[in-house]
């Protein structure tokens, strides 16, 4: 079907019908539609055109009749008939329900026969509404432009004088609207001017009037449904790329840059100068091409590329710039070449590595030599850290242990009153307090255990596994309840250590077991020979880390003293 323009006067009545419903234009050739559709509200009059009429091969002798689809009989030509043939239309005054259906249009000429269907439905306006959604006229318009809105297929419409009847409109079945100045009636031309359109002016829009036939009045109306096609703004010029930056090449690489301008105008020619001088002044190296590219909603961009060859050392040292002329006016953005930077991500992902290595292996080391790193560190660096407050501690352990029996198969008393002060005294320099050993005979054993706990730095506590030999602490139970409250109220740091492996803990006493879960345990592995006697062994080195650091000389320096002075 041709699509003639809603902008036209002679044009004003033929508009597509939205959604499955196609308006009939009476200029339409025959072949423009296979069922011409029309559409009228219920009680109002319509006259339907054939459209063969229109055909320039139509003698203006021809002969047309009309026909109800299906019917032999013609549609009868007497006024007076609601359903009448006249002047070639096809006239409903006014049109019912049931006159909704398909109708028919023969022409025959002398040298021409042909005939047309037509669709015609008879509708109801929507409740509450002055018109249909589904059977209205679209026009669109363009924003910031004048619209017009033409009140279409009205010209059949003409009273006895054989004049236009005056029309009326309504913007949402509402008057008033042309109250705004920009709207204006265009005499004669059933259609409403509107000055700078903006999508407010979006609407449902209708035009009514009054038709006189044969003494009696019927309202005839047309909703004209208004799109406004927003016009793009027209954008100032502008650089997409470059924006006055560096880029990184290498040298001796190919190079293509590119200018893109980006605005509403076609016709923008960019170019490129280096150093303020035309490329064309240059060798072979340089080269530049020039594009232009058309973007939706009417935009475009313009864009030049600049082509090098090979960079060498003096491109680094040029700035290239791109310049468009808009108006009276220069536009200028450059882009300058540069060393790339050097690729460190290696070197700190190697770096990161050996970190994360050397964290982890100086762990690993510290976990298994841990205790002799702390006690060179004492040897070596505590006689620099100066005179250290004293804690008015006396002794630095005080050694408690179960006095041997006959029942015994270890012998305590000879690791309590020998081997620990070979060792801890004479050869590492600590002073202890042995019950049994420095106890004055006569004291009171709780009176001698609670003071001197508290006077101790450590408690060394030996253990065996045979509970027997524990009646001593079994026993003496004041004696325990002494240290455990040195325990508890002084915090004082207990070493346990078993003479050999204890297997079962469950028959040791509570403050036993608590201790051990607390502190851990420190098991004897030696024998009573010379050989387990030396400070150096890792036995020795367990204990010694438990216990407190000493002030005075290094271990290889009273180990020295112990010879010389030929102490057993």
């Amino acid at each position: 079907m041709e699509k003639t323009s809603g902008l036209q006067q002679n044009m004003a009545s033929r508009f597509l019908l939205i959604g499955h419903l196609i308006v009939l234009i009476p200029l339409f050739s025959a072949e423009g539609c296979v069922i011409c559709d029309y559409f009228v509200l219920v009680g109002e009059p319509i006259a339907i055109t054939c459209p063969i009429i229109t055909l320039p091969v139509l003698h203006s002798d021809y002969n047309l009749t009309w026909y109800k689809n299906g019917s032999a009989t013609a549609v009868t030509t007497e006024r007076n008939a609601r359903i009448h043939q006249r002047a070639g239309l096809l006239w409903f005054i006014p049109a019912v329900l049931e006159d909704s259906g398909l109708y028919e249009c023969n022409v025959r000429s002398l040298n021409h026969s042909n005939k047309k269907t037509i669709n015609l439905t008879v509708f109801k306006n929507d409740n509450g509404l002055c018109f249909n959604g589904k059977m209205k006229f679209e026009q669109k318009v363009t924003s910031t432009n004048i619209g017009k809105i033409i009140c279409p297929d009205l010209e059949q419409f003409k009273n006895e004088e054989n004049n236009q009847p005056e029309v009326h409109w309504y913007k949402e079945c509402k008057p008033g609207f042309l109250e705004d100045k920009r709207l204006l009636l265009a005499e004669g031309e059933n259609a409403v001017l509107i000055h700078n359109v903006t999508v407010q002016d979006r609407g449902n829009y209708t035009c009514q009037m009054v038709y006189t036939y044969m003494g009696k009045q019927f309202n005839v109306s047309r909703t004209i449904g208004l799109e406004v096609k927003e016009k793009p703004l027209q954008m100032q010029p502008e650089f997409i790329y470059p924006r006055n930056n560096t880029v990184a090449v290498e040298l001796g690489s190919h190079v293509v840059m590119e200018c893109n301008v980006s605005s509403g105008i076609n016709g923008l020619i960019p170019f490129w100068q280096v150093n303020d001088e035309d490329v064309d002044i240059f060798d072979e190296t340089y080269r530049e091409q020039f594009y232009e590219e058309g973007l939706p909603h009417g935009l475009a961009v313009s864009g030049t590329k600049f082509n090098i060859s090979k960079v060498t050392v003096k491109d680094y040292a040029h700035k290239f710039f791109c310049h468009f002329i808009y108006g009276s006016q220069q536009f200028t953005a450059y882009i300058k070449l540069e060393y790339p930077a050097r690729n460190i991500q290696g070197y700190l992902i190697g770096g990161g590595v050996s970190l994360v290595f050397l964290v982890f292996f100086t762990l690993f080391i510290y976990k298994i030599f841990k205790i002799d790193i702390v006690l060179w560190y004492r040897d070596s660096c505590h006689p620099f850290l100066g005179k250290k407050v004293s804690d008015e501690k006396i002794y630095d352990a005080y050694v408690l242990y179960p006095k041997n029996r006959a029942s015994c198969l270890y012998s305590s008393d000879i690791f309590a009153l020998k081997i620990l002060p070979e060792v801890l005294e004479r050869q590492c320099g600590y002073k202890l307090f042995i019950l049994g050993r420095d106890d004055l005979p006569g004291e009171a054993v709780i009176s001698v255990a609670d003071e001197k706990i508290r006077q101790s730095r450590r408690v060394i506590i030996v253990l065996v596994p045979e509970p027997s030999c524990y009646n001593i602490l079994e026993n003496e139970s004041e004696k325990q309840l002494a240290m455990h409250s040195a325990l508890i109220q002084d915090g004082i740091k207990v070493i346990l250590i078993e003479l050999e492996k204890i297997q079962d803990y469950a028959t040791m006493p509570e403050s036993i077991r608590y201790i051990k879960q607390k502190h851990g345990v420190i098991r004897w592995k030696g024998d009573f020979s010379e050989r387990s006697h030396s400070a150096r062994t890792r036995f020795w080195k367990k204990v010694r880390y438990q216990m407190p650091s000493r002030k005075s000389g290094s271990l290889s320096q009273l180990h020295l003293l112990t010879k010389d002075l030929n102490v057993p």
